[in-house]
């Protein structure tokens, strides 16, 4: 597969520097680069999949007439979190 060139990111010569001082060993200021950018797309993604999967259950909650209090959510979620944290 090609590789494809990223545009020039223009920075304060401080963040520059405190990204360089960060690298790790045999790591080169071009991988901690794409591996942020990669990191960021996929947080991207995870956004605006979280977004969708609400805009449809409030669609569907609309549709079936159907909503619950958020008391009794976080108490359910409560609920489960102490089950979990029992058994494993």
């Amino acid at each position: 597969m090609k590789t494809a060139t990223m545009p020039a990111l223009r920075v304060d010569p401080e963040l520059r520097s405190a990204a360089e001082d960060l690298l790790n060993d045999n790591e080169s200021l071009s991988s901690f680069m794409e591996a942020a950018l990669r990191e960021g797309v996929a947080r991207r993604r995870l956004q605006r999949d979280f977004v969708a999967r609400g805009l449809d259950s409030r669609a569907q909650a609309r549709r079936d007439n159907e909503y619950f209090a958020a008391d009794d959510v976080h108490a359910e979620l409560e609920s489960m979190l102490n089950t979990a944290r029992k058994n494993g």
